[in-house]
């Protein structure tokens, strides 16, 4: 039987374990990537390694996210961020330089290559052939220290392309088509592998779009093949040299099959506050728009800008409209410029950002009460946008720019004939700009190792680990339902990212979306601990190691929950909190607020399954489910990945265990 791309990029990094679904393997990792809002926490944890030098073949650390610079914190954070890349051997990309990920993806990504960083859209390097996974930020510091990754090995999901895109209709729209079948929890435990004759009428940026919102979706990653296309992206980027082709076998057999006709597509939207409320855009059409965002890592390509620009050449953007603009790259906005694309798009009314994350992480560009933003952004989660009672929806380029022009949201088919805008037809240059000397390469090993971190106020040391007790015996202070995400766990934002590398102070913004009271309580109970009590699919969406970090430093020690997201069930086990389900899924609806539950036997109960919740306030009792590997079931026991490794590698310093 043949070998799809990611299983050939499985079979070709396996260090241990099976290839088989559901059983723990582990792989070498290449590259990493590691961006503002996690990297301090990521250097951090290298000093407390005792780190030298990083042993991948690149690790890269990016400022995308912290730009907007209204006090000392956020500058300060990025001196710091400089010195610890020269100190530990890391590419350096300044503030301004642009997204990380389609920064990386033209200058440092490889077909065949795997990657790991320490955010959840890490995984749209898939675009290139790479096996490229979205992990939390102590798992992007052990590969940077040569470590494998742990993963429990993913079914693959085939996506047949056939077909190609009409007018209108763009990359966007295909990851929307996935999201309106599956919703936000169909990919979970799954890399989603695209194949099939319509892939060759995707650019290798199109791609990007599909790969970055698999995370949406709950993917592990999402992989195309590298191809011609491949092939004629890095030569543009100067690196044709780079390119190694890799295409699934002509019999290769997926453990799941879809198929999507890219020709019968049309503008889809997701309402709000979920990229899986996706709709098409003929049944929302008339919904007043305030506000339109353009940019971020879901339709970060020169295209997508260029499509913007040529429809509103000429007119002026609705009235009533803000119409901003992200550039996710200099180079984008050089090239815009060199096109003459820029001035049309200033001439108009937009309003030019710099390049990087902004808005799509609340840093900046909040939208007005209650009234509805549409934004080619890859998330939407309430109160994500800085703004509590936002309305935010996803879209594309066509259909953002559409809305701009008639202040609502207006299916883009229907410009022609409503204002007399043609499809626009783009040239774009065959040798894009290029930015590459703005990045800082890594110093020498013989000079990094003289070099001082400089650490501002707001930098404090990680705090200490809490080996996780054999018997536990705790209050449940906060009850949440379905779909939780990291942004409600630990927002994100200009009020709270500057505070990224100071837990104690984060401490203060945890669960405040939701519970504003949960802070309050944990602190009352101090070092006895506590429990939280969830839906499915807990801990969707970002990456930040911090929605497991501050609510374990504020004793949080055991999370019930029907099912959790992929990466922050790792990032709990990874700082010592334990994370079972209900076996039952009714049984999450008999726990109460302020319930005592207990869990006796606990290290013996996970070797043999039989794990039982004891709820001393109703006189119940529950059976629990766990997908705990025997390795994390160790670290778990010693208060988590750190104080794990020193265990087992007694030279290197422990950042400190209670």
């Amino acid at each position: 039987m043949g070998r799809g791309v990611a299983g050939k990029l499985i079979d070709e990094h396996l260090l241990a374990g099976r290839p088989v679904v559901g059983e723990e393997i582990t792989l070498r990792i290449d590259q990493t990537l590691t961006q503002d809002a996690t990297g301090t926490l990521v250097m951090l944890e290298l000093e407390a390694m005792g780190l030298r030098r990083a042993r991948t073949e690149c690790s890269v650390q990016y400022v995308d996210h912290n730009l907007l610079q209204t006090d000392n914190r956020n500058p300060d954070d990025h001196l710091f961020l400089l010195s610890a890349a020269q100190r530990f051997g890391l590419w350096f990309s300044r503030p301004g330089n642009g997204v990380s990920h389609p920064v990386h993806m033209r200058y440092f990504g490889r077909p065949g290559a795997t990657m790991v960083g320490s955010d959840s859209h890490t995984c749209a390097a898939g675009s290139l052939g790479m096996l490229a996974i979205g992990v939390g930020g102590l798992e992007v510091a052990t590969a940077v220290a040569g470590h494998p990754l742990p993963l429990r090995m993913p079914g693959i999901w085939g996506v047949r392309l056939v077909g190609e895109l009409p007018d209108w209709v763009s990359a966007k729209d295909v990851i929307l088509e996935m999201l309106r079948r599956h919703g936000v929890k169909g990919a979970v435990d799954r890399i989603i592998e695209y194949h099939g004759p319509g892939v060759a009428t995707l650019s290798a940026m199109d791609r990007h779009v599909i790969a970055n919102m698999g995370a949406e979706l709950g993917a592990t990653t999402s992989v195309f093949p590298a191809d011609d296309e491949v092939r004629r992206f890095l030569r543009e980027a100067g690196r044709e040299e780079a390119f190694t082709e890799i295409a699934a076998d002509p019999d290769t057999s997926y453990d799941v099959d879809d198929e999507i006709d890219l020709s019968t597509l049309e503008p889809l939207i997701a309402r709000p506050s979920s990229p899986g409320n996706v709709v098409p855009v003929r049944e929302v059409v008339g919904e007043p728009v305030h506000q339109i965002v353009v940019g971020s890592s879901a339709n970060p390509g020169l295209r997508d800008f260029a499509v913007v620009a040529a429809a509103v050449a000429g007119r002026t953007v609705h009235p009533q409209v803000s119409l901003d603009v992200n550039p996710t790259s200099r180079e984008v906005l050089v090239d815009l410029a060199n096109l003459d694309l820029l001035t049309p798009l200033l001439a108009a009314g937009a309003r030019l950002h710099q390049a990087g994350c902004l808005g799509c992480i609340g840093m900046g560009q909040a939208p007005a009460t209650g009234r509805n933003s549409l934004r080619t952004f890859p998330r939407n989660f309430p109160g994500r946008s800085g703004t509590p009672d936002d309305q935010v929806w996803l879209c594309s380029p066509e259909t953002a720019v559409a809305a701009a022009l008639t202040g609502e949201i207006t299916d883009p088919r229907t410009l022609p004939g409503r204002l007399g805008v043609d499809h626009p037809t783009l040239r774009l240059p065959a040798s894009p700009a290029r930015g590459d000397r703005l990045l800082v390469p890594p110093l020498p090993e013989t000079e990094a190792a003289d070099v001082e971190l400089v650490r501002g106020p707001n930098i404090t040391p990680l705090p200490e680990s809490t080996p996780l007790a054999d018997r536990l015996r705790l209050p449940v202070l906060l009850k949440v339902g379905d779909d939780v995400s990291t942004d409600e766990i630990m927002p994100a934002g200009n009020r709270v990212l500057p505070f990224r590398s100071n837990v104690a102070r984060m401490a203060d913004f945890a669960f405040a979306d939701l519970d504003p009271g949960y802070s309050r309580r944990a602190r009352e109970a101090g070092d006895a601990g506590h429990a939280i009590v969830a839906g499915s699919n807990y801990g969707q969406g970002s990456s930040r190691e911090h929605a497991a970090l501050v609510p374990h430093y504020l004793g949080l020690r055991l999370v019930v929950a029907r099912s959790f997201a992929r990466i922050h069930w790792q990032n709990l086990a990874n700082f010592g909190v334990l994370a079972v389900e209900f076996a039952d899924h009714a049984d999450y609806d008999r726990i109460d607020l302020g319930d005592v539950v207990a869990l006796n036997d606990i290290a013996e109960s996970l070797r043999t399954g039989g794990l039982w919740l004891d709820n001393e306030t109703k006189n119940e009792r529950y059976r629990l489910t766990h997908h705990l590997s025997a390795r994390q079931q160790e670290l778990l026991a010693v208060g988590g990945l750190l104080p794990h490794l020193s265990q087992r590698n007694p030279g290197q310093r422990n950042p400190g265990q209670r």
